[in-house]
């Protein structure tokens, strides 16, 4: 467990988040397109100036009758919107077959030298009819190019009089939903336009296409007397999805109707249910037609949407790079900067994508990145909790006992407060015994009651330790009925030599109301001595691997524990022993306390005499 809540264990899942980043699987393909379709959905939508719409929809149907109409209707549409003077008229119609109802001649005849382009779609069941147009090649466009078994394009008559012939087939992502469009296919070695770049071929009079290829793929492609087309290495263009089309109903025509589309391309557009298909884009569910004016309306604006080829690599790095950083931010910083970085990368990121989008027409998926930094970041949260939690119970383990509960609640709330491991730190030291113990030990043992002996030391440990964990101090051990006390760690006193000889003071005084309870009872007089000295020391975690405690250890310690033993040397003149003695190092420090000296004395390890005091 502890290998797994470990800080480092985070960059193990930064890995494993960047192989599966690596490999693009699936569900990662599609987190990535449905963030361009955000990028889409974020451009302003404006009413396209170039691109009408024609509906056949269901007003059509009710004034015409069933479909497929006699193509003198649609004959008559293409007349009235040639005398209304609009531009190149688009049918993403299939005419397949002859027209049952005898309609044909008449809509060849006015086909011929109208600028109508119509459809044809490549399919995998049959072949008939496929019109293919010139291409110049620069390098080797085919073999990059989607390929079909067959197609399925107009009549002969049909395919000969009309000014273009266009496929109609999408080219719809992973998911379903088209972002895309091909404006070349072929079928073995014939290359054929799609509808939308056979408008343009049409609008500028050429009478073929030029296309350049690399050894990754196509680069471009290009009307001649129209502007180059950057393309994918498959033919396709990214789309914009922006526009909005002026649309009229073929139920409204007559005299006049069509007069407001003048020098629009017009597409005439099946809507009636059951007629037009539905395909899925970046902005919703749309009718197929909207995919064929919106590559023509991309083509016609010069809209050169790009994702750079090794954009996937750098959007890797990028992901990798930011799992790192919050890794480390997540462990060695606060959590006030952690949150700032989590806020700050995550707008940085979204901010950036919908820049470039919108200010350079590039293509970014910082999805991966979100991704890796949402999870390696929540990881390494988390594993940091569970750390400070492990530390906050250890510390709360280890210092209940020996300090006061206020001070217990500052270190578990601020475990910084607690420098693990070895300090020198200046620090005053108390050590207090009970002098006379020897005479109560008798006493009770005369009595065969060491359960008594064992309740006398425990209230009188009780109530001298509440003395020092209420003054700032920190118990260290009881040794018997001797209680080792340190002031200025964990936590800092400033005023560390006062609290020791104040507290040594209290607990004299609380003897006192002891000794009156023992004459009570009629046990044997008690007192008590304390060493008070003050100096640096070494204070932290201090024992084996097995089992650590926080003490102290050094000269200055050694010191206070002599001068405890001292006490019994110095009696007043009622033969009471001096409660308190304290050396010259702590006197320096005390302010509120007035002293008096009572010797100089020499104490084993020490060449130099210790001045020690005791308070008035």
């Amino acid at each position: 467990m502890k290998y797994l809540t470990h800080w480092t264990f985070a960059f193990v899942t930064l890995f494993v988040l960047t192989f599966i980043g690596v490999k693009d699987p699936q569900v990662k393909e599609i987190l990535r397109l449905k963030s361009f379709d955000l990028l889409f959905q974020s451009q302003e939508k404006v009413v396209s100036e170039d691109i009408a719409i024609v509906t056949i929809d269901e007003k059509a149907i009710e004034m015409y009758g069933q479909w497929p109409w006699k193509r003198d209707v649609l004959a008559t549409l293409i007349e009235e919107l040639r005398i209304a003077e609009v531009g190149v008229i688009v049918m993403p119609i299939l005419f397949a077959e002859e027209d049952r109802l005898g309609g044909d001649q008449k809509f060849i005849e006015t086909l011929n030298g109208n600028f109508v382009v119509v459809a044809q779609t490549g399919t995998n069941q049959t072949s008939k009819n496929g019109v293919p147009r010139g291409v110049a090649k620069i390098g080797n466009p085919l073999d990059w190019l989607f390929s079909w078994k067959g197609m399925v394009g107009p009549i002969e008559s049909i395919g000969q009089n009309a000014a273009g012939v266009g496929t109609t087939n999408i080219s719809p992502e992973i998911d379903g939903v088209v972002r895309r469009m091909p404006l070349l296919m072929k079928i073995g070695d014939d290359v054929y336009p799609s509808i939308a770049i056979e408008v343009i071929r049409v609008a500028v009079g050429d009478p073929s296409y030029q296309v350049k290829a690399g050894d990754a793929g196509i680069i471009a492609m290009r009307v001649p007397g129209f502007a180059t087309i950057k393309t994918d290495a498959n033919a396709r263009i990214w789309l914009t999805w922006n526009k909005e089309y002026q649309t009229v109903s073929l139920a409204e025509s007559g005299p006049g109707a069509f007069e407001e589309l003048k020098g629009k391309t017009v597409i005439i557009a099946l809507t009636a249910e059951g007629l037009g298909g539905i395909i899925a884009t970046p902005t919703g569910a749309n009718y197929d037609y909207v995919a064929v004016a919106s590559t023509l309306q991309t083509v016609i604006d010069g809209v050169n949407i790009t994702r750079i080829d090794i954009s996937f690599l750098l959007e890797l790095v990028l992901a990798f790079s930011i799992g790192c950083v919050i890794i480390l931010i997540a462990n060695f910083l606060s959590y006030t900067i952690l949150g700032l970085t989590f806020v700050s990368l995550y707008g940085i990121m979204i901010y950036s994508t919908y820049h470039l989008f919108n200010n350079h027409l590039i293509l970014v998926d910082v999805s991966w990145a979100i991704i890796c930094l949402t999870i390696v970041g929540f990881h390494s949260t988390f594993n940091r909790f569970i750390k400070e939690f492990k530390l906050k119970q250890q510390i709360r383990k280890q210092f209940e006992k020996y300090l006061d509960p206020r001070q217990v609640a500052i270190l578990v709330k601020n475990p910084e407060k607690l420098k693990l491991g070895g300090e020198r730190k200046e620090m005053s030291f108390l050590f207090m015994d009970i002098v006379g113990f020897t005479p109560i030990s008798e006493y009770y043992k005369n009595k065969d009651d060491p359960e008594g002996l064992v309740e006398v030391i425990n209230d009188y440990l009780n109530r001298m330790s509440k003395i020092v964990l209420k003054n700032g101090g920190t118990i260290d051990k009881y040794m018997g009925d001797c209680i080792m006390a340190f002031w200025n760690a964990p936590l800092d006193c400033p005023n560390h030599a006062e609290m020791a000889v104040k507290t040594s003071i209290e607990c004299a005084e609380e003897t006192d109301k002891i000794k009156a309870e023992f004459k009570a009872k009629g046990l044997p007089d008690i007192n008590i001595g304390s060493g008070v000295n003050t100096g640096i020391c070494i204070v932290g975690n201090m024992g084996s691997e097995m089992r650590l405690d926080y003490s102290v250890i050094g000269d200055a310690v050694n010191l206070a524990a002599r001068l405890e033993a001292q006490t019994r040397n110095y009696k007043d003149e009622n033969g009471k022993v001096t409660p308190t003695l304290y050396s010259s190092y702590t006197q320096e420090k005390l302010e509120n306390i007035k002293s008096v000296e009572v010797d100089k004395i020499k104490v084993k390890g020490k060449e130099e005499l210790i001045t020690i005091y005791k308070p008035i």
